[in-house]
């Protein structure tokens, strides 16, 4: 399938309207179908695999930004820290402190969501409420920031349980209040990104200011290419 124009002119001008921003999700497309968002205004997408990223990153327009929105294993940083605009989901403190060290590195502020565990399933990533605030309060005590902590990321559980879904950002959007508390330098949540193209309506509505749409744009995947 083709990029889908009307879907997109549509989603982009429904989430304008609420002051949300649209993360294109272009993992696994090719380089000519993030070019036809492109021209279409699109400067936002979102990628999962660092050496996918890389390659495109390369390729297209040098004023795109390219969001993280994947698993990131600390020995893969060092790739993407002289370009990456927002990486969405930091795990963990070990990681926090590996992107620290490569912004510091490269010289250059890198932005960060740290990925909040709300789904109900042993395959979602992220750190708890406890975790989230240990992780707050080491990176408070680091002498050198170069990393933003900008808000929180969420995955909801993959089901058709839309009430279901709806607790989970209900909780999400709670953490987020709840941690905009703390008074440290380079935090400040501004960021809840949450909702995919099966829930995004439903994460605005529980207060997501970023959402990550990709088959709804670009149409299914092909994991076998």
């Amino acid at each position: 399938m083709a990029v889908n124009k009307e879907a997109y002119k549509e989603i982009k001008t429904f989430l304008d309207s609420k002051a949300v921003t649209l993360v294109a999700v272009s993992k696994t497309k090719p380089a000519e179908d993030i070019l036809e968002l492109y021209e279409l205004g699109q400067r936002d997408f979102g990628e999962n695999y660092v050496q996918e990223l890389v390659e495109k990153a390369e390729k297209l327009p040098n004023d795109i930004r390219w969001h993280f929105i994947g698993h990131l294993q600390s020995n893969k940083v060092k790739y993407i820290a002289p370009f990456v605009h927002l990486i969405h989901g930091v795990d963990s403190f070990k990681l926090l402190k590996e992107i620290n060290k490569e912004a510091i590195k490269k010289n250059r502020s890198i932005d960060i969501l740290l990925q909040a565990y709300i789904a109900q399933e042993e395959t979602k990533f992220g750190m708890d409420e406890e975790e989230l605030q240990a992780a707050i309060t080491g990176f408070e005590q680091l002498e050198n920031k170069q990393v933003n902590i900008c808000g929180l990321m969420g995955m909801a559980s993959f089901t058709d349980d839309m009430d279901k879904v709806r607790s989970e950002f209900k909780q999400l959007k709670k953490t987020f209040e709840e941690l905009k508390k703390y008074q440290i330098s380079n935090f400040s949540l501004q960021t809840l990104s949450m909702g995919m193209s099966a829930d995004y309506s439903v994460a605005i509505e529980e207060g997501s200011t970023m959402v990550r749409i990709g088959s709804l744009l670009f149409g299914a995947r092909n994991y076998n290419q």
